[in-house]
């Protein structure tokens, strides 16, 4: 590495980016912001699509394009998502020594701000220094942290590069290769009301029929490549009333597609058996309770070859900038799930945040000068 991370200058972005705050669909002040630096940075086009109709965002996805120097060199895109999850209101960072912190009532915004400080602090590396480079798109996305709504409505047409590094991931020095596939299930169990205390007979009592198919599920891992769960259990009016209608909503991921598509079947099956083995009783008489499902695929799976371009990539300029990169597989859906979908290639890169999605979310310094020498050698290194 010939070039030297500004540290300060790193650490400076960071935290201004930190305390914009961005919750999911309240991007509009994040996106204003980085459109007034990629300005600044000379980008030769900064595009925002008009995903917010979809996403409910204030703002849409943002496709930022800076042309380079050396056209025959293969581009690349870096990608991050602008939104936080909640609380993400007043955010001040706290900086001890190179750790940043907030002061504890809220995120501290990292996941995934610590990925868009790093792609500036190399675009400005590369126009002070002058440094050649091919083209590079940076995608900046709404709402990942609620379904990866904006990378699932980007206007994917406007990229004019075929692979990329989505900068997402907990740790450091590490890639991530391989994520499952997911399909969102919801189960609505309609049974019959009725008085709990004067006609329970009478009543058709859907957490009943919930409970029933629960216990015939197996949750959690199913395999090594395979899990189940339902999070989410809604219904009921009050405690004096048979409840009539039950919703459970769950997921299922798996990294193979025959398996997903096996235990969400299976999720469905065993549903559907305790309604044709019901058996009613003379208040109830022929009534029985009904099931409707909704699946919903989620997102594709991530499976990235070690021969890929975008794996030999980052290969070259791991060694380049003298580190080493361990590559895995992870359990977590991701906007790269969802580019990998639509054909294009994308790793996910660790970026050193810690803790996230809690008050206690931690961002090391180091870390950040670490990725972005990085990101540097992957800009810089023949494709």
């Amino acid at each position: 590495m010939t070039t030297a991370i500004n540290r300060e200058r790193l650490a400076t972005t960071f935290t201004e980016l930190c305390e914009i705050s961005s919750p999911s669909r309240k991007e509009g002040s994040i996106a204003t912001c980085l459109k007034e630096k990629f300005a600044n940075l000379g980008a030769d086009s900064i595009f925002e699509d008009d995903s917010a109709a979809k996403t409910g965002s204030e703002c849409g996805n943002l496709i930022v394009r800076f042309d380079g120097n050396l056209p025959n060199q293969e581009g690349l895109f870096f990608s991050c998502h602008m939104d936080t999850v909640e609380p993400a209101n007043g955010i001040e960072v706290l900086r001890t020594g190179d750790i940043f912190t907030s002061k504890g009532e809220t995120v501290l915004g990292s996941d995934d701000k610590s990925g868009i400080a790093a792609i500036l602090e190399l675009l400005a590396l590369l126009k002070e220094n002058k440094i050649p480079h091919p083209m590079i798109e940076v995608v900046v996305t709404t709402c990942e942290e609620i379904g990866l709504l904006g990378a699932k409505h980007l206007e994917y047409k406007q990229l004019q590069t075929k692979y990329g590094y989505a900068l997402d991931s907990s740790g450091i020095n590490h890639v991530v290769i391989g994520a499952p596939a997911a399909n969102r299930i919801t189960i609505e169990i309609k049974g019959m009301a009725a008085h709990a205390g004067l006609c329970p007979e009478a009543g058709i009592n859907a957490l009943t029929v919930a409970v029933e198919g629960l216990n015939g599920l197996r949750l959690g891992r199913l395999d090594e490549k395979s899990t189940r769960n339902i999070g989410l259990i809604q219904g009921g009016v009050a405690t004096n009333i048979v409840p009539e209608l039950i919703v459970l909503k769950g997921e299922v991921r798996s990294h193979s597609t025959e398996k997903l598509n096996f235990y969400t079947k299976e999720t469905l099956d065993t549903f559907e058996k305790i309604i044709a083995q019901w058996q009613g009783n003379p208040a109830t008489g022929e009534k029985s309770p009904s099931i409707t499902f909704d699946i919903v695929e989620d997102f594709p799976p991530l499976t990235i070859g070690r021969d890929t371009p975008v794996i030999k990539r980052i290969q070259r300029a791991s060694k380049l900038a003298g580190k080493k990169m361990e590559y895995i597989v992870a359990g977590g859906g991701s906007d790269a799930n969802i580019f990998c979908g639509y054909g294009l290639p994308t790793a996910i890169i660790a970026t050193g945040m810690n803790k996230v999605h809690t008050v206690e979310e931690q961002q090391d310094l180091n870390d950040l000068v670490s990725l972005t020498e990085l990101l540097h050698a992957l800009a810089t290194t023949n494709s």
